[in-house]
């Protein structure tokens, strides 16, 4: 398996991408081929040309870039008609962007004749890719035989994000009890097989052939295998730590038995200072430009806001920022001046209190155009956790020790818990988006903030998403602060402290 951002990446996935990638990008020099084939000299004359070069280069960007917004590159979706939808969709929004592109700078464009054929070669190469592709890799691509130790709450998630990652060459054997005293012969978990105890571990890689094995033992002192685990890693056997394979697997950190010796020694959580000046330069440039392009739509937005209800067009609440800091996030108003008369509340989906030209703004996270601003002065960055209120935070300090570390970065109009999980409500939500806080806070890179700052546009302008923004600048509301259990919230009451 490959890592990309410490995330495990198809590699059936990767390679169907570059593959379709040369062979849309070479598309329209064979259409152009096939084209004036019958005319000597035609076709030279025609693709002789730094012209034609860009010119499939921005043919083949356009493609590949509309078949990853819509998901074709996505191994784990079921189904051939999901797959079909997916491949027509894509052909149109991308035939849609190249008609616009060509009409606006008409130097774009490829011959009628040479485009139609081109795309005929596409939807040929495509098809044939997969086809011929997902014959290969049963054919030639060995499988990865896994186990787990363990079989308490760490090995079943393991166990859940293995299972859904089907797209990877590693196949779930099964698990290995931790208990030495127990006789598992014939039991199941999530129906895969107990394959016996750890007393047995050496005999088990060898009858089933197995090339990695997960440790997901939540309490180790004096039950990990120390020295068959050292004996296999010797021997060739991928020995890895739960915690981070499922970070891999699923790109949030398990809150619920995340330990401090794993932060301390696990990969990442580097901030190199050119990282963050070369980050600090990336939010004022794009801010600034951002926010002269996106004048004439707030100055609708505002007009709109002021016909549609009484009260102010900007809205002002403090956030708790950077270090701690507190400051005053702007948001373009999207209810009613009377929606916290009864107190706060948390924001659904459906929410009544939202108005007409609030529940379109936030569709399209248009209320989100005033926070350019928030990061032009420096309170806020494009890519990082979204910033909470005060009250909230100190509900969620006492829920995981782990919270404040959130506060380490400036908050972000965007963040990879947004693109990552569905559109939150309640404090449990903020738990699970911590997670998700925390793996970005252990791979923030330039080039990361750019991958979520591309599922961020692909997230509003192909699905229309509200921001999933447990607390909403406008309305959000403090539950009671005892936490539920573990069991009913899916989360700890606070996260372990110990070694």
């Amino acid at each position: 398996m490959i890592r990309v951002f410490n995330q495990y990446a198809s590699l059936k996935g990767t390679l169907c991408f570059l593959c379709e990638g040369l062979l849309i990008l070479f598309a329209p020099l064979l259409a152009a081929k096939l084209r004036f084939w019958t005319e000597a000299g035609r076709f030279e004359n025609y693709t002789d040309s730094t012209e034609f070069i860009f010119q499939c280069s921005v043919f083949a960007i356009v493609f590949l870039a509309s078949f990853y917004w819509n998901g074709l590159y996505d191994l784990r979706k079921p189904g051939r008609l999901t797959h079909i939808f997916g491949l027509t969709q894509a052909l149109g929004v991308a035939c849609l962007i190249l008609g616009a592109s060509y009409y606006l700078i008409p130097s774009l464009l490829l011959g009628r004749g040479v485009f139609f054929i081109a795309l005929g070669v596409v939807l040929l190469a495509v098809v044939c890719t997969r086809i011929l592709g997902a014959t290969f890799w049963r054919m030639a691509v060995p499988t990865e035989n896994t186990i787990i130790l363990g079989t308490h709450s760490m090995a079943v998630d393991l166990a859940q994000a293995l299972h859904e990652r089907h797209d990877l060459t590693t196949k779930l054997i099964g698990f290995v009890e931790e208990d030495r005293n127990k006789q598992p012969a014939g039991s199941t978990l999530l129906g895969y097989p107990v394959l016996g105890t750890l007393n047995q571990l050496e005999e088990i890689v060898a009858a089933k052939q197995i090339r990695r094995v997960v440790v997901a033992i939540e309490e180790r002192r004096g039950v990990l295998p120390v020295a068959p685990l050292v004996r296999l890693k010797v021997e060739g056997v991928v020995v890895e730590e739960a915690q981070t394979v499922i970070a891999a697997l699923t790109g949030h950190v398990r809150l619920q038995t995340l330990l401090p010796s794993w932060v301390v020694f696990a990969d990442g959580f580097r901030r190199s200072t050119f990282t963050l000046v070369v980050k600090r330069i990336v939010d004022v440039v794009c801010s600034v430009i951002g926010f002269l392009v996106s004048l004439p739509v707030m100055a609708l937005t505002a007009i709109a806001i002021k016909l549609d209800s009484k009260g102010p067009i900007l809205y002002r609440q403090q956030r708790v920022g950077y270090k701690g800091h507190c400051f005053d996030v702007l948001k373009f108003r999207s209810m009613r001046v009377d929606a916290e008369v009864n107190g706060a509340q948390f924001s659904t989906a459906d929410d009544p209190r939202i108005t007409r030209v609030g529940r379109f703004i936030r569709r399209f996270r248009l209320d989100e155009f005033p926070q350019f601003l928030n990061v032009i002065r420096g309170e806020m960055s494009f890519v990082g956790p979204r910033p909470e209120r005060p009250v909230f935070v100190e509900a969620l300090r006492q829920r995981t020790a782990y919270y404040d570390q959130r506060h380490s970065v400036r908050p972000g109009l965007t963040g990879w818990a947004q693109v990552q999980y569905r559109y939150g409500s309640s404090i449990d939500d903020a738990c699970v988006k911590l997670e998700y806080d925390l793996f970005y806070l252990q791979n923030m890179s330039i080039l990361f903030d750019l991958v979520i700052i591309f599922k961020t546009i692909r997230t509003v302008l192909l699905t229309g998403e509200q921001a999933v923004s447990v607390t909403d600048p406008e309305a959000s509301r403090l539950p009671n602060t005892t936490a539920p259990s573990a069991k009913a919230a899916g989360q700890p009451k606070s996260a372990a402290v110990g070694f």
